[in-house]
């Protein structure tokens, strides 16, 4: 049995798809009856269970021989990331009981720098399940392609993106989610003792420039990738609603700054960016 937590977004789905349609048995970890059904449909196990619920967590890993976590995103945390701290116990706790044989925990690129910024929550999670005594592998991603549907509506009307990756010729470390779901599926289902680390990105680097033209050449349009000012962010942020931006800000500069990046050697994935581009098209309504 394959535990999935996060089952209902981008990586969780894909990677609950791959396993089903490879005939391995999936425990799908949901919080909305109404979303398991849609998974029991389609021959997964359901549990319901809250990331922050230790004993609805432990009995849904439970007798599985794989478990795949994911730490929610929270973009807008409260200083010293009580939120995810608070998740990461009880994955922490739940999975001491339950003790599956394995576990695959989605990391980040940068999950290792000191620096502040929003992803010191997953390095948060890397030292709190790397004290576990089971194998567990931490799946360090780059920076999702899929954050790019944000830019759809904008490239189609306006032939415009707004980029915070700057400058827009620097290429970036980026993966798209199927890479991200081919290799956890991959790594969920080897034998390995103790913890290790694997990261992964595209099969080429990936800047806000070479975003526009896979628009570009999908849309039939010119479509031009603008540099956000930093000096504009924390007011555009604070009036999306943020209270503390400071994380998300310091991220972008992580990025942009290269101190944001692999520790080692990481994998290639084969997805390129037109067919991730594509993909997300057909997501929004023209």
């Amino acid at each position: 049995m394959y535990a999935i937590t996060g089952i209902t977004g981008q990586v969780g789905s894909a990677l609950g798809t791959q396993l089903l349609a490879a005939g391995l048995p999936v425990r799908a970890l949901v919080r909305d009856a109404a979303k398991g059904a849609a998974w029991a449909a389609r021959g997964a196990e359901v549990a319901l269970a809250d990331v922050n619920d230790v004993a609805a967590l432990t009995r849904a890993f439970s007798g599985a021989e794989a478990v795949f976590v994911l730490l929610p995103p929270t973009f807008d945390p409260t200083e010293g990331f009580p939120e995810a701290r608070r998740t990461i116990t009880a994955l922490r706790e739940a999975l001491a009981a339950a003790r599956p044989a394995r576990v695959v925990v989605l990391s980040t690129i940068g999950a290792q720098a000191t620096q502040p910024n929003l992803l010191n929550q997953l390095g948060i999670m890397e030292r709190e399940l790397g004290t576990l005594d089971l194998p567990v592998t931490f799946l360090r991603a780059g920076w999702f392609i899929e954050n790019s549907l944000w830019d759809v509506a904008s490239a189609r009307t306006t032939g415009t993106i707004a980029s915070y990756l700057q400058p827009l010729d620097r290429p970036v470390a980026m993966v798209a989610c199927a890479d991200i779901s081919a290799l956890a599926a991959e790594l969920l289902q080897q034998a390995w003792s103790g913890h290790r680390i694997v990261e992964l990105e595209g099969p080429v680097r990936i800047s806000p420039d070479d975003i526009a033209a896979s628009f570009t050449r999908l849309l039939g349009r010119q479509v031009r990738a603008q540099a956000v000012p930093r000096e504009t962010w924390a007011e555009l942020f604070t009036a999306q609603g943020m209270k503390n931006p400071a994380p998300r800000m310091q991220m972008l500069d992580g990025f942009n700054q290269g101190w944001i990046e692999f520790e080692g050697q990481p994998r290639k994935g084969t997805t390129r960016l037109d067919t991730a581009i594509a993909g997300l098209l057909t997501r929004v309504p023209a």
